[in-house]
């Protein structure tokens, strides 16, 4: 697909001293910039969630209350 952007004249001479200098397009470039801000986006909602072991003596089964729910996840 094809687009067009308004890119400030020291930016795209920016860009384009950088794509000299790594031997490639500034449109690749722009690509890879696109690329890594979609997926920077998919990794926060990617993210895992540290939860506490709770042991017990009877696996699969566990009484427990709110305070210490809350005990063990806030010391």
């Amino acid at each position: 697909m094809r687009t067009t952007m308004d890119i400030p004249d020291g930016i795209y001479r920016q860009l384009k001293a950088q794509a000299a200098r790594e031997g490639c397009s500034v449109k690749a470039i722009l690509l890879r910039g696109a690329r890594n801000e979609i997926e920077k986006k998919l990794r926060k909602r990617g993210r895992r969630v540290k939860l506490p072991l709770i042991h017990s003596k009877a696996p699969g089964t566990l009484i427990i209350d709110n305070a210490k729910i809350a005990e063990l996840l806030f010391p």
